[in-house]
């Protein structure tokens, strides 16, 4: 095994765990396969991350920071709220079409780890929570805000995201978006007279 330089087994053991999470699922994955496709020791993974259980706590926080950062990149250049609440069900088809799509890593992950206490289970909330508040925000800059609007938007991106996951196509992110529309207020007209 090529000796990886000090401080360089970090990044790729988290890139090593984010594949292999992701695609074989976290229960499935052990610390022997992570080091050796990484191609570090099993000391170095656990110099960084300490354990398994703060691996994973890793692997989400990335793949939260990675999906903030789309989110940002899609709805960078939209001006109106609706468009913006639009830009994430984009946003989230856009995902679906690569990495191998097997639905949301943060639903897989809370599926796989039933312990509420679990720290990993903490990440994904904070995940949802941040998505939602999202969605709040968007729709509180409505013409007609709805306060229950936010959920209902919720729970169809989180609907279209398990079915694209089991079916393996974007497909349920189209119904969800057409879905959206129709529960989203047009947008203002734009004030008429001189300029």
């Amino acid at each position: 095994m090529r000796r990886t330089a000090r401080g360089g087994a970090g990044p790729k053991v988290l890139e090593t765990a984010h594949r292999l999470f992701y695609r074989d699922g976290i229960h499935a994955v052990g610390v022997d396969t992570i080091a050796a496709e990484a191609g570090v020791t099993k000391t170095a993974l656990y110099s960084n991350f300490g354990s398994k259980e703060q691996l994973v706590v890793s692997y989400l926080r990335e793949r939260d920071r990675l999906w903030q950062a789309e989110i940002d990149r899609i709805t960078a250049s939209v001006d109106s709220p609706r468009e913006r609440v639009l830009a994430v069900f984009d946003a989230y088809e856009a995902w679906s079409s690569r990495d191998r799509f097997r639905g949301c890593a943060f639903a897989n992950a809370a599926a796989e780890l039933p312990r509420a206490d679990d720290p990993a289970r903490e990440v994904v909330r904070h995940h949802k929570g941040a998505v939602l508040a999202y969605l709040g925000r968007q729709v509180e800059l409505l013409r007609e805000p709805d306060p229950e609007l936010p959920s209902r938007l919720m729970l169809l991106l989180e609907g279209a995201a398990v079915m694209s996951g089991v079916e393996r196509r974007a497909e349920p992110f189209h119904v969800a978006r057409r879905l959206a529309e129709s529960l989203l207020p047009p947008e203002a007209p734009e004030p008429s007279g001189p300029r």
